[in-house]
């Protein structure tokens, strides 16, 4: 009887679930190592979700139902006024993300889920992969799956020339309790996906499930994500600096961000975008935002270690599937696992031959989706006609898209 084989999944956000719940139905033993010290499910916000990030939840067993997310059926795209500029018929689910990582965390056996653990190093050799932690301690297994995200510490130790690249943009993020939206917006608004397109600019609002993800009509929440062009050297340090001076690089806790910065961005948004809009803005309790960068790794495996989701390719999130992309990544990595049995190196080969060539593609697209408000930092006369195309019947259209309807990734090699 052979022995049974081990993975080492260093991250213990969704793509590491994902993948450790996958192999874990094929077999395999697994071990999950999370730097975080404390449950992630108080973390996240408002995602978009596509039928093939259903379909392998389902290949797990986790039951699909309404209590899923807040469907939305129509996009709306508001001027300035208020008005309504162009509309669309497009049916979405919009969740959060701990509604998809709760029961991915409960599927998997309590003592194989280790927080608190930070990856030092990892060191390789004929017969397995050893992680060494920290805290000094390690563990040992057949394969090692970077799920650590964008600033993965596997893919700078393997794969060091793989770099975030920034956008050139940053997204401010809020949600505000339905309860505490006015009865005129919540009547306008609510129940669709709405847009604002402020020159250079994208705005996206939608509905998502509210406290303890609760998608009961009166306990739902809505989300907004500002996605605004801001100078990586001078702008973006000012924003992340806080009332005491310091300044904490690209990424700051949303608590630290100062009130005068909270006040600017609520002010520019009275100038620029719709009422309805503003007012879940301004009443958002902490609003936050992200630097959007890109990445795009060399190869998805080197050795016995396999990249996955985010940790090898990260694409803007205008294609609306970070999630979707980790979920399908981990389900190939355990197809080509199961399908090459007692022959990794050839699964693993054919793991990235495959995901690779995904990865590029979403990744091109979603930098298309961003062409106009990166190219806001550009002189105009640099500027391409697709980088000044920003009509609401294509940003409408294309944000987002159920991935079925792309053919663009969808195309065979």
């Amino acid at each position: 009887m052979s022995k049974q084989q081990r993975a080492l999944v260093i991250g213990g956000s969704l793509g590491g679930l994902f993948a450790a719940n996958l192999l874990q139905a094929i077999g395999w033993h697994v071990e999950v190592f999370e730097r975080v010290a404390d449950d992630l499910a108080t973390r996240g916000a408002g995602i978009g979700t596509h039928d093939e990030l259903f379909s392998v939840m389902r290949r797990l067993g986790i039951a699909i139902d309404a209590s899923i997310g807040v469907e939305v059926r129509q996009r709306i795209c508001l001027d300035h006024s208020g008005k309504v500029l162009h509309e669309v018929a497009l049916s979405q689910m919009m969740t959060a993300w701990a509604r998809i990582y709760r029961p991915l965390k409960d599927l998997l056996p309590v003592a194989q889920y280790h927080f608190g653990m930070n990856l030092e190093r990892v060191e390789e050799d004929a017969d397995g992969i050893t992680a060494i932690f920290d805290d000094g301690s390690t563990a040992r297994g057949d394969l090692l799956i970077a799920a650590d995200g964008i600033r993965s510490s596997v893919r700078a130790r393997v794969l060091p020339e793989a770099q975030p690249k920034y956008a050139g943009y940053i997204a401010w993020r809020g949600v505000v309790d339905e309860s505490a939206v006015s009865a005129e917006t919540h009547a306008a608004i609510f129940e669709r996906y709405a847009f604002g397109l402020p020159v250079g600019e994208m705005m996206l609002a939608y509905p998502v499930p509210g406290r303890d993800n609760d998608v009961r009509p009166g306990r739902r929440s809505y989300n907004f994500v500002w996605y605004r062009p801001v100078d990586f050297n001078t702008e973006l340090p000012r924003l992340a600096t806080d009332a005491t001076g310091h300044c904490h690089g690209v990424s700051i806790p949303p608590p630290l961000i100062t009130r005068k910065v909270i006040a600017e961005m609520r002010a520019q948004a009275k100038a620029l975008l719709a009422p309805q809009i503003c007012e879940i803005v301004e009443r958002a309790p902490q609003p936050f935002f992200q630097a959007i960068f890109d990445l795009e790794s060399p190869r998805m495996t080197v050795g016995r270690v396999a990249l996955l989701g985010d940790a090898a390719f990260v694409a803007r999130p205008h294609v609306g599937m970070g999630v979707t992309k980790a979920a399908l990544d981990a389900q190939c990595l355990a197809q080509c696992i199961a399908g090459a049995p007692g022959d990794l190196f050839a699964a693993l080969a054919r793991y990235d031959r495959e995901r690779r060539l995904f990865g590029t593609r979403v990744v091109a697209r979603s930098r298309r989706l961003g062409a106009y408000i990166e190219a806001q930092l550009k002189p105009p006369e640099l500027r391409t006609a697709e980088e000044c195309d920003q009509r609401p019947e294509v940003v409408l259209r294309e944000i987002g898209a159920k991935l079925a309807n792309i053919s663009e990734l969808t195309a065979p090699a």
